[in-house]
């Protein structure tokens, strides 16, 4: 009985972490615990909470070519910029041997993540001596003249080379910030390794004279340099209207320059009324799909058909514990996994149950039955199960997208439901036998 009690109490300690888990009804600030509305914290996805769908498409130019290689380096890039953002799950397949379909759960504004992701976002440092070059002003695909902005000049073009002293590249990190003088936006920007020793030898050596920087072949600033910059630091000022948009730049410093330019060829905001009817619609089912399930079960075994049910929603709890800790994305596809590795569990159930009805009929005593029951069933759960895993490796492995989705949440609760079929369903039953009345647990052996 002492381990009975100590079964019960981890069944319980276990349920009690997953509903903190899922619903976070307790936060705590330092060690004093406060309550707060519970609320279940599982990513959603596209399809659930709307966002923006974009496709691009790699371009050729004079200087590179959109070949698969380099439109995979874009992904990479892109990924990279996604990641900053700080979007939960992204989306990002090749489509074709040029295009690259994104999308991003819970962004609304596709123009700002157009901004963001399709832009080049080559930095440049360029040397223009004593030169100083208004802010807007473009280069030429060649680097050989200039186009000034309108009003600031008399003449619209000049003709400058760009000597690139360092890239995006050279940058170890870039942050923005407020400058403590001014107030202002800023970027502060740090370079790595021989970067940082070049910008020191080359600021040190052109003091009074203008560092330009380019993005994209257009001026961010042209500042002076007034001193020797040591410790490879520096900082990008003028130009933004707000925190945002020097977010943003750091955004595609820290992002990288796009190996090949892409543009975009179709843009879509999925809208949350859309995600929120799909979920509703899916929950309803899932629901109705669970409740028939669980009247099943009570319906063929009685009692144990109860306790089967409790364990399936622990299972079920545990399930979306899993989800929220992996910081998983829930998906239309991955709702169908959850409601199919349901059926799941309730099989390995069954299964059991079956078992410990023969070993009734063979006159075996309950507990005898109980133990040979869940000795039998096993070799049969552990092998339809490992089966199922299987596809669940080859779905995540071979598929993209919402096939991943599937295939994840297929995969934890396969594994879940072994778990409870096998460990908290026995220590319910085992409870239950020891509590009540040998003929309450017949588990429908008379039929």
């Amino acid at each position: 009985m002492r381990r009975l009690w100590l079964r019960l109490l981890i069944v319980v300690v276990l349920m009690l972490a997953a509903i903190q888990v899922v619903f976070s009804p307790i936060r705590f600030i330092g060690w004093t615990p406060e309550w707060q509305s519970p609320r279940i914290g599982v990513n959603l996805g596209l399809d659930l909470q709307g966002g923006s769908y974009l496709v691009l498409e790699a371009q050729d130019t004079s200087t590179v070519r959109a070949t698969p290689e380099a439109v995979d380096a874009a992904m990479r890039v892109i990924e990279n910029r996604i990641d900053q953002l700080g979007v939960a799950e992204p989306s990002l397949q090749r489509q074709g041997s040029r295009r690259i379909v994104v999308e991003l759960p819970g962004i609304q504004d596709p123009e700002r993540a157009i901004a963001l992701i399709g832009k080049t976002a080559l930095l440049e440092f360029v040397d223009t001596q004593t030169t100083q070059l208004p802010q807007g002003a473009r280069w030429s695909a060649d680097g050989t003249t200039v186009t000034l902005p309108q009003g600031t000049g008399t003449t619209p073009t000049l003709k400058l080379q760009k000597k690139v002293i360092l890239t995006g590249a050279d940058l170890a990190d870039a942050q923005a910030s407020f400058d403590q003088d001014t107030t202002e936006p800023v970027v502060n920007f740090q370079f790595k390794g021989r970067g940082a020793k070049t910008f020191e030898d080359f600021t040190g050596a052109n003091v009074g004279k203008y560092l330009t920087i380019v993005l994209d072949n257009e001026v961010i600033s042209s500042p002076v340099i007034r001193d020797r910059i040591t410790g490879g630091r520096g900082q990008i000022s003028g130009g933004f209207t707000d925190i945002a948009g020097a977010r943003d730049l750091a955004v595609l410093l820290r992002g990288g320059a796009l190996p090949v330019p892409v543009e975009v060829v179709e843009r879509r905001s999925v809208g949350p009324t859309l995600g929120r009817d799909s979920l509703d619609r899916t929950l309803r089912a899932g629901l109705v799909a669970v409740g028939m399930v669980l009247l099943f079960m009570i319906l063929l075994y009685g009692l144990p058909g109860v306790l089967a049910d409790a364990a399936l929603l622990l299972y079920g709890l545990l399930l979306l514990g899993a989800l929220v800790a992996l910081g998983a994305t829930l998906t239309l596809p991955g709702i169908a996994g959850f409601i199919l590795s349901v059926g799941m569990a309730i099989d390995a159930n069954i299964l059991i149950f079956e078992r410990i009805k023969e070993e009734l009929r063979s006159g075996k005593t309950l507990r005898a039955a109980i133990g040979g029951g869940w000795s039998r069933a096993w070799s049969a759960i552990l092998d339809s199960n490992v089966t199922t895993l299987i596809g669940a490796i080859v779905l995540f492995t071979l598929g993209t997208g919402a096939v991943k989705g599937f295939a994840v949440t297929l995969a934890i609760g396969v594994t879940l439901s072994m778990f409870t079929a096998i460990t908290i369903t026995r220590i319910l039953v085992d409870a239950t036998s020891a509590a009540v009345r040998p003929g309450w647990l017949r588990f429908g052996a008379e039929r």
